[in-house]
């Protein structure tokens, strides 16, 4: 049996951690995930990805609450907790760490969430069908 890099095992973890960002994620369960001791693991990603697993995973919370920032009208709680950050105040200080900024002043220098909404492909593809049909089948007189 062959054994496999132990960078697939990483990006297990890497995957785990990006889409399960808002649950509460431990370095044991990212571990786990790769099948490595949390304290080879958190050495063994730090090399792989120049981040420790924790920064990698507060990293991702962080930019997915600039999208939540931008994209909907919830409150910096809300929007926090949705990402998976449960004290507000530690939301705050880590925004501004790496933002350079709080999260209610970077949702006031940018466009309302109002101008980003997006209508869903089916609806725009049905607006934009020409109205006058020039088909044979379409008159009262067409053959069938």
């Amino acid at each position: 049996m062959a054994t496999v890099p132990i960078a697939r095992h990483l990006l297990r973890a890497k995957d785990l951690a990006d889409a399960r960002y808002a649950e509460p994620l431990t370095v044991a369960d990212l571990a786990a995930a790769a099948a490595l001791s949390p304290a080879h693991f958190s050495r063994s990603f730090k090399a792989a990805f120049g981040e420790s697993p924790h920064q990698y995973l507060l990293t991702r919370r962080l930019e997915r609450a600039c999208s939540l920032l931008l994209a909907t009208d919830w409150t910096v709680a809300e929007v926090g907790v949705a990402v998976g950050l449960r004290s507000i105040g530690s939301f705050t200080t880590s925004f501004r760490r790496m933002y350079g900024t709080t999260p209610q002043a970077y949702r006031a220098a940018r466009p309302p969430a109002a101008r980003h909404v997006h209508v869903p492909r089916c609806v725009a593809m049905a607006y934009g069908r020409p109205r006058n049909r020039t088909f044979r089948e379409d008159t009262a007189g067409g053959a069938a």
